[in-house]
């Protein structure tokens, strides 16, 4: 099978073939640090996590960069509010954001370039468009990208530039100039930007990259000239995208990005999120309100990437019971009696079916809302099998925990929920004694004794399951 991905600069579903057979070059377009970053963010960011992790899982050897953007103009204005420094401003956020994509299982990129670290390869890389013919100077300092030198400009978005009027505005770009043909490679110095530290010298005066200018450089400097992937939201395809792919082909002169991939927006309780609305959600208010990373992850994802997606609490319910029903599956499966001289069952094939039913789901175009399906069937079918079964050969239980490993080494659920419900040996040992003491006032027929420690072990996550072997527990979303 081969994974094929729609394109957003043709327009069309294709093989992905990257420039070198069997490794694949990914930017991803990461958070600005002025702020926490929202559901909405995280749902992009897991998206980028099942590209890294569905192409690792497909044998590719992946450099994974994804950068923080640590100074433009939402930085600099919270820096002077506060009255610190870009870089003190915006390291509590970023902080804050690795904190959060651990929580949610999201694989670690390779690298994280921040731009304020890349700042003289900033600067030489305008002099070369600059000395090209491709960028000029204003009087005031700044500097700009002529689109006029640039033929192709506008078919990432499928636009025709010149139909636009000198003087019109970009929608929700405020970092370009008001000639909507020319952006700011440099922009020039401002007390705000002096007192927030967010000023360099250049050739042309003190002053500032602006924020296109960031992600070519720091992704050309980390993947080369032309990169196998580049990831982002639908927002960032114009005038973002567009104009990273203007500078860096006209400073190499090679295609800067094979495939644009890029993840819709989402919607909240049916509403776009804003905080005037008061829809707002971070991370952290959902662990708050008491929601597992697993069903947060699970609810993110279930939605294939281009597809809408409205995320509702009443949905993270319904995922808190998809990753339950997922984890006790896994342990149901584990603990199966087995037996040498078992009968024949259909395990082994039921996990072959369900894996290439996975996979098939995922090569195209990484439909995660599709493998999930795969995934479940797969376990309504295996369930069936073993509720026919006395024992199973050790086998086809192995077979079966093998493919639910290899579909969650790509969707990560059961990784993330294990990661959650740990707990460690003073708090097992609580619960252990919490149990013997139930069955002790079981035995005393103290009912209302029993009820009420099975209670307080459930207010905490615990669940109590009363067997002919005894009581067991574990831990729930």
């Amino acid at each position: 099978m081969t994974l094929n991905v729609f394109n957003t600069q043709s327009r069309t579903l294709g093989a992905f073939e990257p420039l070198e057979s069997g490794k694949a070059r990914v930017y991803a377009c990461g958070p600005t640090i002025y702020d926490h970053a929202h559901i909405g963010n995280f749902r992009t960011f897991l998206f980028f996590d099942i590209v890294h992790r569905y192409l690792e899982a497909s044998g590719y050897e992946v450099r994974f960069v994804m950068n923080l953007t640590d100074v433009d103009d939402k930085t600099i204005a919270g820096a002077v509010e506060a009255g610190m420094t870009v870089a003190d401003f915006t390291k509590p956020f970023g902080e804050a954001f690795f904190s959060d994509s651990a929580t949610l299982g999201i694989r670690p990129a390779d690298c994280y370039p921040r731009a304020t670290d890349y700042i003289d390869r900033m600067v030489d890389f305008i002099g070369r468009l600059v000395d090209s013919g491709h960028a000029y100077a204003a009087d005031d300092g700044a500097v700009y990208f002529s689109v006029a030198s640039f033929e192709r400009y506008g078919r990432l978005k499928g636009i025709d530039t010149s139909s636009l009027k000198s003087g019109a505005r970009v929608a929700h770009d405020e970092y370009d100039k008001e000639d909507v043909r020319d952006f700011a490679l440099w922009k020039a110095g401002s007390p705000s930007d002096e007192k927030a530290g967010a000023s360099w010298d250049a050739p042309w005066g003190r002053g500032r990259p602006g924020w296109h200018l960031e992600c070519s450089v720091m992704s050309l400097t980390e993947l080369g000239d032309t990169l196998d992937m580049h990831l982002g939201g639908e927002d960032l395809i114009f005038p973002h995208h567009e104009n990273e792919i203007a500078q860096s082909e006209a400073a190499t002169g090679k295609q800067f990005v094979r495939y644009w991939l890029h993840g819709k927006h989402l919607q909240v309780e049916g509403k776009k999120m804003s905080k005037s609305l008061g829809n707002f959600v971070t991370v952290r208010q959902l662990l708050d309100e008491g929601y597992d990373p697993a069903s947060i992850r699970h609810q993110l994802i279930s939605a294939h990437y281009r597809g809408d997606l409205n995320f509702t609490r009443a949905g993270l319910d319904a995922s808190r019971s998809a990753v339950q029903r997922l984890v006790d599956f896994e342990s149901r499966t584990a603990g199966v009696d087995v037996s040498d001289d078992a009968e024949p069952s259909p395990l082994a094939e039921l996990a072959g079916e369900g894996t290439s039913a996975f996979r098939a789901a995922m090569d195209n175009d990484l439909n995660t809302a599709d493998a999930l399906g795969a995934l479940f069937t797969m376990i309504a079918r295996v369930n069936a099998a073993l509720d026919a079964a006395t024992s199973v050969v050790p086998a086809d239980r192995d077979a079966v925990l093998a493919a639910l490993a290899g579909m969650d080494d790509v969707l990560g659920l059961l990784e993330v929920a294990r990661a959650s419900r740990t707990v460690d040996d003073d708090v097992s040992a609580w619960v252990e004694d919490l149990i013997a003491q139930r069955k002790q006032a079981r035995q005393d027929r103290d009912w209302a004794r029993a009820d009420a420690i099975r209670d307080e072990l459930s207010a905490k996550g615990i669940v109590l399951e009363d067997g002919a072997g005894g009581t067991r527990w574990k831990v729930v979303g």
